[in-house]
């Protein structure tokens, strides 16, 4: 992995009102080998050389009060993806010219946020979605140590709730995937100690098993339908070599019967992983069974006529009333 080249190339920035700062971390996977890594840093999610030149601003990021009432007029900041380890990674492997810079990266960027000007918001937000939404679980209370403690500073991860669930075959491919994300990059240093201290590395890249710790507010957005961790972690094609799963995975309409009870049963897993959690007044929720990943980005997730509802709120007015 090539370091993002230059802190202010991978930053996008819209400055408006002092209503608020808004940092924003894109989604992007991992990637957990040498093989995997050297071919991704050949692309937008390994080096800033392949990104897009600019990135439209939707959903939660929007500028347009008809789109984005409740956020249009903060400053927001997407700080582009591609360390690979949700930035958290430290480490370097010289033989496959690869480096890892997940945790400086987002250091250096918050350095330069706060020289900007985001030291003086009177309140912040830090956000993701994916990748990005681990991010910002792993990061929430390193980012509100970086703000006076008059500044009123909240955390919101957009389907970054990856659980620690077997896949079809019974065995553990997105645990196989983390495994290899933490020894490749040298996560473990990066990760919270409150959690390391009595779980090994890979268990606390869970955000299952980091949540019930973080002090900070935070929000949790997520698909109990979660169509990446269908497609990738609950029914990957390695763990049906056969292809039994493989239209129910790409059309849950496919599904048998038998296949929607399995899926039934990976959201009760969810809910089950955030019950201690929810009991915190200080934490929110919108846990929604829609076959979804990455939702307030959207703009037909985030703020429409037909956007998913919860006690009748949508999404945005669920997260604005918990941000207030």
């Amino acid at each position: 992995m090539e370091p993002c080249r230059g802190i202010i190339g991978t930053v996008d920035m819209d400055q408006e009102q002092i209503a608020g700062s808004f940092n924003w971390r894109s989604g992007g996977g991992w990637c957990n080998n040498i093989r995997t890594c050297v071919y991704r840093k050949k692309t937008r999610r390994g080096s800033s050389t392949y990104m897009e030149k600019q990135i439209p601003f939707t959903g939660i990021l929007s500028e347009k009060a008809e789109e984005n009432p409740d956020f249009f007029n903060w400053n927001r900041v997407k700080l582009r993806y591609c360390d690979g380890a949700s930035f958290t990674g430290d480490s370097e492997n010289k033989g496959a010219q690869l480096q890892f810079r997940g945790q400086r990266i987002w250091l250096a960027a918050m350095e330069d946020l706060m020289s900007k000007g985001m030291r003086y918001a009177n309140q912040a937000l830090l956000s993701g979605c994916s990748a990005g939404g681990l991010a910002a679980i792993l990061h929430c209370d390193e980012f509100r140590g970086l703000f006076p403690r008059t500044t009123r500073v909240k955390c919101l991860s957009d389907a970054g709730l990856f659980l620690d669930a077997a896949d079809v075959s019974g065995g553990h491919t997105i645990r196989t995937l983390y495994s290899g994300v933490v020894g490749l990059q040298g996560v473990q240093h990066n990760l919270p100690r409150i959690c390391t201290n009595h779980l090994n590395p890979t268990s606390c890249f869970f955000p299952q098993n980091v949540i019930n710790h973080i002090r900070t507010p935070l929000f949790i957005l997520n698909a109990a339908y979660d169509s990446w961790q269908i497609q990738s972690s609950i029914a990957p094609p390695s763990a049906d070599p056969h292809g039994y799963w493989h239209d129910c995975r790409l059309n849950h309409a496919k599904c048998s019967a038998s296949q929607l009870r399995y899926l039934q049963g990976f959201r009760t897993q969810m809910l089950n992983a955030i019950k201690g959690f929810s009991m915190s007044r200080e934490n929110g929720l919108f846990i929604n069974s829609c076959f979804a990943h990455c939702q307030s980005e959207r703009q037909d997730t985030w703020f429409a006529d037909n956007s998913p509802e919860i006690r009748n709120k949508v999404c945005l007015k669920n997260i604005s009333f918990h941000i207030s």
